[in-house]
């Protein structure tokens, strides 16, 4: 077999394969976290808070770069399966093109609203100038973070999931390194936070367009056909992707509002510390599901059904288990994971442990619902995959965190993710179960 996702997998060969993809997720999810760290340690509290303001503007860049990125996977990978190499080629550079002119669109506008976005999401006197300083360069690298989620993705696609994740801890390194440079002796600030996660983000960037501008593997650049109907059904596709980081970015905000109104600055910088949390006790499920997505997709392409059968029926028991091993974590690591950031003495400390343990319950339900939304996408079944994601991320998030707050107060913002995650689970299920005829994959 010429594609390394048309193996015939068992569990510890896929495991092997979505292992890069998860390694990759998890160095993506620490990008975020050690600007976190750096921001407390080095400028305090309220710069972490000023950070989490405008994170809703790097959701969108995020959402639009996923949903390209899983939705173009998904068409991509079933042309290979199909036997349709060149217009799985020609795909794949429209989608890429698309990707950067959208970036370049989003830095533009960006820039011309910069103090009016910042004051939209909630950003006090106290928190502007941070709050303007990071948005200001994060989207001088916008094109370059849309271009990473394309790659990483392709990367996979492509049956390299092992160059995703090394540059990907490229990336992080230059990352950390940065942040370290810029914020402490160079003592930029918050531009300087900004500048180290893009920075970081570029290599991945670079080295996917000098890679499949210069492989000779199935997968390279051609000359892009211009496709509408493949643009139209790649957003279709991956619209799930979109829902859930343009979700995300509507929830923090509300949790922002809710927060500054119930603790104030404090409030901020802790929901900001189990955010944080969230990335990464979720990144091995992330990870997992989208490095087995594109074997889902070849496998339907080729009608190989009894390969993936066995292929779910792994999936599922590694999905089961690690959400267990997910809360356990949680559970074991939540005062290490909260004191990086606050000290214990500080007055941020006792209300982030609090929230964080609280918080974590979801983990325990979140992994089957983050798998079924992945799996959809892959069988180009972008309604289901929408559905699971925006009730996961906003519909039923959106009622909690709108109404438990009123009964239990900030417990009630801390509970809203559980309860959302465990009302998603089952609807999650099923879904799993009411399609398993169509799709032949149980």
């Amino acid at each position: 077999m010429s594609y390394s996702i048309g193996q015939d997998f068992k569990f510890s060969s896929l495991l092997g394969f979505t292992l890069p993809t998860i390694c990759m997720m998890v160095f993506l999810s620490l990008y975020s976290i050690v600007d976190g760290v750096f921001i407390a340690r080095f400028l305090g509290s309220n710069s972490l808070s000023a950070q989490n303001i405008v994170w809703p503007v790097g959701c969108l860049g995020l959402s639009v770069g996923l949903m390209l990125a899983t939705g173009g996977s998904a068409v991509v990978a079933r042309k290979l399966g199909e036997g349709k190499r060149e217009e799985a080629r020609r795909d794949f550079s429209f989608i890429t093109l698309v990707t950067i002119l959208t970036g370049f669109s989003m830095l533009i506008l960006g820039s011309l609203f910069l103090e009016p976005i910042c004051r939209a999401l909630g950003a006090t006197d106290l928190l502007l100038q941070d709050a303007t300083d990071y948005l200001q360069v994060m989207l001088y690298f916008m094109p370059a973070q849309m271009l990473q989620c394309l790659f990483q993705t392709f990367f996979v696609t492509a049956g390299r999931p092992g160059l995703g994740l090394t540059v990907t801890v490229m990336g992080g390194l230059t990352n950390g390194i940065c942040d370290y440079l810029l914020m402490g002796p160079l003592q930029y600030g918050m531009k300087g936070a900004a500048a180290a996660t893009g920075l970081g983000q570029c290599i991945p960037a670079v080295v996917g367009l000098v890679y499949f501008t210069l492989s000779k593997g199935e997968l390279h650049f051609v000359k892009p056909g211009l496709s509408l109907h493949l643009l139209a059904e790649s957003c279709f596709n991956g619209s799930s992707e979109m829902v859930t980081n343009l979700s995300n970015a509507v929830i923090t905000f509300l949790f922002n509002i809710i927060l500054l109104e119930l603790a104030g600055e404090n409030g901020v910088a802790a929901i900001t510390v189990i955010l944080y949390g969230q990335f990464l006790f979720t990144a091995v499920l992330f990870g997992f599901s989208q490095g087995v997505a594109p074997v889902f997709s070849f496998n339907y392409g080729s009608g190989n059904t009894e390969r993936t059968k066995r292929i779910f029926r792994i999936c599922i028991r590694f999905i089961v288990s690690g959400s267990i091993l997910m809360l356990t974590l949680a559970f074991c690591l939540a005062p290490v994971v909260v004191n990086i950031f606050t000290p214990r003495e500080s007055g941020a400390f006792d209300i982030t442990l609090h929230g964080f343990y609280l918080f974590s319950i979801g983990y325990l339900f979140s992994g089957v619902s983050v798998f079924a939304s992945s799996m959809f996408t892959a069988y180009s079944d972008g309604r289901t995959s929408a559905i699971i994601s925006f009730a996961r991320t906003f519909g039923f998030i959106l009622i909690c965190v709108l109404t438990l707050p009123r009964v239990l107060g900030i417990d009630g913002v801390w509970l809203s993710v559980p309860v959302a995650e465990a009302a998603t689970f089952f609807l999650s299920v099923w879904f799993l179960r009411h399609y398993r005829s169509k799709y032949q994959y149980a």
